[in-house]
């Protein structure tokens, strides 16, 4: 699948990567990407992992270097609590940061939940990934995706990935007149 689309989904969690309770985050994620994509074909890299710092950065680094990922989107560890440690990780590992993705998902965060603004989620790009942070819940995933996905089909075109569509009737991909 030379031109098929390739995506990283990483759910960081502690108890879910210890088989405490099961994780929720990469099936919500696989749920709103196969709604939404419609093409190309797509396949996905997954990772259930510890809230580790050094984990996460080796994690975001072999999905970008080695498995070529054009998309990565994490979910969980964002919040405030001393274990949270995803955007920091992210940071540690990006060429650039791309702040209006963590913007635009708190600012749709907060017209459900007040305490959105505790959210950390960024984004970043990596070679030719683009890296974005997700909250944990899957309510709030699909929030967060709706809300900024109409720019992941464009960034991925200027970062030389495949050409990627969307199904209107669930997102819609916004791309300049000019590209």
């Amino acid at each position: 699948m030379k031109d098929a689309l390739v995506v990283g989904l990483v759910s960081v969690s502690d108890r879910a990567s210890a088989g405490v309770y099961k994780d929720e985050g990469i099936p919500a994620l696989k749920e709103w990407l196969a709604s939404a994509i419609a093409a190309p074909v797509w396949r996905d890299e997954t990772r259930l992992i510890a809230d580790e710092q050094a984990l996460i950065e080796s994690t975001l680094k072999e999905l970008a270097d080695e498995k070529h990922c054009h998309l990565i989107l994490t979910t969980g560890g964002t919040g405030p609590a001393p274990r949270d440690v995803t955007p920091e990780a992210t940071l540690a590992v990006a060429d650039k940061v791309m702040p209006g993705f963590g913007e635009q998902m708190r600012a749709i965060s907060l017209k459900f939940v007040p305490t959105a603004i505790l959210s950390r989620q960024i984004a970043g790009i990596r070679g030719q990934s683009l890296m974005v942070n997700l909250p944990g819940k899957p309510s709030a995933i699909r929030d967060c995706l709706l809300a900024v996905f109409p720019a992941i089909p464009y960034c991925i075109d200027l970062l030389e990935g495949p050409y990627l569509t969307t199904h209107e009737s669930v997102v819609k991909a916004f791309r300049p007149k000019s590209s």
